[in-house]
């Protein structure tokens, strides 16, 4: 005999099979201080390094400091952002995982775009954002952002590499490609930086990354800066104990033999000419003192390209020339058309020099291999 079930029975069951049937909820993620500091050290060490390639482009003194990092939400991006913005989304190719999206303001990038064009950035149109214009800003940037892949490729002891930056302006209380792409994003992790141009530009750019890149980051330096194990060093072997035959044989008494003494003989290092004299300041002729006031060129050199004629002849003011030398790359130092060392370019006040970082072996600079 079964019995049957009531009506409030099997609505109950229902309930409960519903109810177990639903996910669980997925832990929202978040940073706490540690991640955060090492978040602002690792921004501090990547666009120092972009505002001395920024400063390159643009003929201008870059300054990009103080980053303040925190965690946002699309709303509260969208209530931050009423206003159209610039924004570039940056993918990681090789080395890191993800991607992250750099925020300027219109005003900031027309500003950029009309000095990389060659102009001097006053009383410039942020409604000019043309083609042409976010072309220079997107160049910019992507030398910006080489830069600071240079730089965490050192801190992170590994190769990294990124695509292209893709350029757009956006309204992020619109619905568009950018925000689309970040409302994939459950929680983001913001990082503010101050952008000082010269006199033409005091503002802020942005950068935006979901917050498991921002994980990935911080992972990296602590792999990188972490002491590696070393390996305990392998045990000298024990010396091995005499064997002891089961029966001793009785012991023969040593017969004695008068040695006579060999007679002393001296005893020395032989001593060899080099093969190379080694070159010391003994070797300088007397006389190189009339050669001090002979004036020598001093070129440095950022890179080198080739054009065709037609290329050459289609060149503009403000068009732009790529070379064959990735962003942070060292120059070379040549003395009359003689490469003599490289360096890496510095900004002292506002003035272009050049710290010398490695001289050339004198065996290379006469082209001996």
């Amino acid at each position: 005999m079964s019995e049957m079930l009531s009506q409030d029975e099997i609505d109950a069951l229902l309930r409960g099979t519903s109810e177990s049937s639903q996910p669980e909820a997925k832990p929202e993620e978040h940073l706490d201080s540690m991640e955060s500091d090492a978040l602002g050290e690792i921004g501090n060490i990547s666009f120092g390094n972009s505002a001395t390639a920024l400063s390159t482009l643009l003929q201008q003194k870059v300054e990009i400091t103080t980053p303040i990092v925190s965690e946002v939400t699309i709303d509260a991006l969208r209530e931050r952002y009423p206003t159209p913005h610039v924004a570039l989304r940056v993918g990681y190719t090789e080395g890191l995982k993800g991607e992250n999206v750099l925020v300027l303001t219109r005003e900031d990038a027309a500003i950029i775009s009309d000095l990389m064009l060659g102009g001097n950035g006053i009383d410039v149109d942020p409604e000019g954002l043309d083609e042409i214009r976010l072309s220079a800003v997107q160049e910019a940037m992507n030398q910006m952002m080489g830069a600071a892949a240079t730089s965490l490729s050192t801190v992170f002891s590994k190769k990294i590499d990124i695509s292209p930056p893709l350029v757009e302006v956006f309204d992020a209380t619109k619905t568009q490609t950018i925000i689309d792409r970040l409302e994939l994003w459950e929680t983001m992790v913001l990082i503010e930086f101050n952008l000082k141009v010269g006199t033409l530009i005091d503002s802020k750019i942005v950068q935006i990354a979901p917050i498991q890149f921002g994980k990935q980051l911080v992972n990296e330096l602590m792999t990188a800066t972490s002491p590696q194990p070393v390996a305990p060093a392998a045990a000298a072997p024990k010396p091995e104990a005499p064997k002891t035959p089961a029966a001793a044989a009785p012991q023969q008494q040593p017969v004695r033999q008068e040695v006579k003494s060999a007679p002393e003989v001296a005893v020395s290092q032989a001593e060899f000419m080099p093969l190379h004299a080694p070159s010391t300041n003994d070797s300088i002729p007397a006389n190189l003192g009339l050669l001090y006031d002979v004036p020598l060129s001093v070129t440095v050199e950022l890179g080198r390209t080739k054009r065709s004629v037609r290329e050459v002849l289609e060149l503009s003011q403000g068009s732009i020339i790529e070379l064959d030398k990735l962003a942070g790359e060292p120059v070379d130092i040549y003395v009359n058309q003689q490469r003599i060392a490289r360096g890496e370019v510095v900004v002292i006040e506002e003035n272009f020099g050049v710290r010398v970082t490695e001289i050339i072996q004198p065996h290379e600079r006469i082209g001996i291999v």
